[in-house]
Parts: C-alpha cells; structure tokens; sequence
C-alpha cells in the first residue's frame, strides 16, 4: 500500500492564510439564514413612485426570502392598490416573523414622481445609510438606481426593476456595477428582442413611440434600443415628446392622447413605452386615435396592457423568477459577498400575448402559426 504523505505544519498555515487572504467567490458564500451578529438585518427601500412591478418585485422577493428559511412562509395580502409598495412594505414589517431580518417600517422612501420630492428622498436616504440605519438597501427602478448607484455611501444596494440601467446611466456594463456596494440587475437585450419580435410579426415601416423629453424616460421608453432595431432593420421612427413627471394624471393622459391624434396618421405600428399617460388603467383612453387608424400596438408593460387593450406583448414578466433571483443577491450578501461580484444578468424568456378583440378591431388576421405559439390569447379588452 502507498505511503500517503500528510502535509506540513507550514503547508497547512500557508492554507488557512490563503484562505483568509483570498476568499471563495461570491456564488460559494451561500445562501443559509444567519443574523448579524445576533441582531435582525435591517432592510430599507427607496422608490422614484408607485409601479406596478415595483410592487410584483417587492412581493416576490419577499416570498423568495421565505423560500429561503430567511423568514415565515405566508400568504400575500389580498388588500390595496397593485401598485401600492408602501402599503405593502409596512404589512411586511408588521406581519412577517423572522429571527433574522426585517423590512425596517422606517426606512422606506417614495416620491410619487415628484422632482422636489425626490431630492428629498435622495438626502434622507442616504443620511440614513451614512447612519448605517439600514444592513441593506432596495433601489426599485431607475431613479432609485441613479439615485444611490454612487460613491455618498457603502450600504450594500439593490437595484431592481430598472428599466434599462445600462441606457440610464445607472451601470456602464452588464458584468460590473462599478462600485463594491452596488448590484444591478439587468437584461441587455430584453428590449431589442422584444422590438425585434414585434417587427419579425408585423413588418413595420413607420413606427411611432411616445415618451418624456428626459434622460429617466427615454431609458424607459427604450428609445435608444429602438433606434438600434430602426437602424439594423431599415424601419423610420415618428416620435412625440410630452411631460410625464410633475404633472396629474389626467394631464399624462391628456398629453399622450395629444401625442397619439398627432401621430397616428402618420405610422403604421406604435410602441407603448413605460408612461403614466399609458399605464394598464389608462390604456382604454388613449387606445382610440390607434384603433381609429388601425394601428397595431405593442406595449413594453407587458401582459396586463394586453389585457387592456394593447395588440401583443411579451406573454408575462416573470416576478416569481426575479424575486427569487433578488433574494438570493440579499442571502448571499447578508453572508459575505460583495455585491460587485454577484451576477447581474437575469434574462428573461420571451413568451407572446395577443388581444383578438383589439385584432378584430382593427382588421389584423393573426397568422395560425403566430396563435400557436401565442402562450397568452385574450378574447375581449378589460376595462378597469
């Protein structure tokens, strides 16, 4: 029998120095429910406004957190708006049991869209951090994202649901935030496949869009992604600027509308952008100009525009998946990692809804080959 020949005193130090010198990479940190040093994690939030997926992501990051023993499996409220993240935040720091963390009920921040108010926000939250109030820091969308995506703190942030945080300016790649603290989730190439998709299905020559003269907005309107897909496929873009932040509701819808009856004669498909003007319980206002014209509609939203009158759209944004992907960045953040390291691309598969109300319409026959890979068909629009 061969002689296993044991390691040396020196050789087993050199490997613990090693060890503690270059630690395992983030991914191996694990994702095990542990306090901070037997005190709660404390975790706080910081939204540009109400949204419905901030909400969605918000939910489902929680309950991936529960999935992962970090707190007590329960039952998503059934009360409030969908859109309404600080009604839900504060029934998740009253309701939920855990040894290990909490939604802390005086670290959340919501500006309701409002410039002054976000600066507001911006200072408070960020006192907060630099008081080291919070162990972490949910950054929902991307004016959160700009907001805390900097070198004013080093509280471990969380950027969530932006729309296109590369077109934003939040991170300058997909492979690094660019700062320790920061994580950013991300999906290069979310909105140029889903452009794609929508020119692959209805050959498009003039395609309108309508969105805020801003930096924040043109990223959530996609509009540099659409130029890409405009240029690559030889396809002319009609747009039309109009306020979105700062002014009521009634006033979005009002300016869209007025965008929409400008427009609508002189496209022959249009692209429905992130726009409080065009949110899913608005979308049965402004569809009349595009359904007088017989446009064909797609909205980036998703599924629920679809439902409400929109022609297509992705088949759902799967928050289950996100959420889940965001509790595990908390985990193994709460162990160890350093944000930086973690990965940030979550790509998202694309599935297609379509509306054969809208279809009818406005005199589109679907292809039977497009119904059939159509995950999500709705017969009638939804009126809210």
């Amino acid at each position: 029998m061969q002689k296993v020949k044991l390691p040396s005193h020196a050789l087993i130090a050199a490997l613990i120095i090693s060890a503690l010198l270059f630690p395992a990479p983030a991914a191996l940190a694990g994702t095990a429910p542990k306090t901070n040093n037997g005190v709660k994690w404390r975790i706080g939030y910081l939204e540009g406004g109400p949204w419905p997926d901030y909400y969605e992501s918000l939910l489902e990051t929680a309950i991936g957190l529960s999935e992962l023993g970090w707190m007590e499996k329960f039952a998503p409220p059934k009360h409030g708006r969908p859109d309404d993240a600080r009604a839900l935040w504060l029934w998740l720091a009253r309701t939920i049991k855990s040894p290990y963390l909490e939604f802390a009920e005086d670290a959340f921040w919501s500006s309701n869209w409002e410039d002054e108010a976000r600066e507001t926000n911006r200072l408070a939250c960020i006192k907060a951090l630099h008081e080291r109030k919070v162990d972490l820091i949910m950054a929902m969308g991307t004016w959160a994202g700009l907001d805390l995506t900097n070198n004013k703190h080093s509280v471990p942030t969380i950027v969530m649901s932006s729309t296109d945080p590369i077109q934003a300016g939040i991170i300058k790649s997909a492979k690094d935030s660019g700062f320790d603290h920061v994580t950013v989730e991300c999906d290069p190439t979310r909105y140029l496949r889903q452009i794609r998709l929508f020119h692959d299905i209805i050959q498009f020559k003039r395609l309108g869009y309508v969105c805020e003269d801003s930096p924040e907005a043109k990223a959530y309107s996609n509009e540099q992604d659409l130029k890409t897909v405009a240029k690559e496929r030889g396809f002319e873009l009609v747009d039309c600027y109009t306020p979105d932040t700062n002014v009521s509701e009634e006033k979005a819808v009002q300016g869209y509308l007025k965008c929409l009856e400008k427009i609508a004669p002189e496209i022959d498909a249009f692209y429905f952008s992130a726009h409080q003007g065009a949110a899913p319980e608005n979308m049965h206002k402004v569809l009349a100009p595009l359904m007088e014209h017989k446009i064909p509609t797609w909205s980036n939203w998703g599924m629920v525009c679809v439902k409400t009158g929109a022609l297509m759209s992705v088949g759902r944004k799967n928050f289950r998946e996100y959420g889940a992907f965001y509790a595990k960045d908390i985990a193994l953040i709460f162990n160890g990692a350093k944000p930086r390291d973690l990965n940030q691309v979550m790509k998202e598969e694309l599935t297609l809804a379509i509306n054969l109300e809208t279809a009818r319409i406005i005199g589109y026959k679907p292809p039977k080959n497009l119904l059939k890979i159509a995950e999500f068909v709705f017969n009638d629009i939804e009126t809210p």
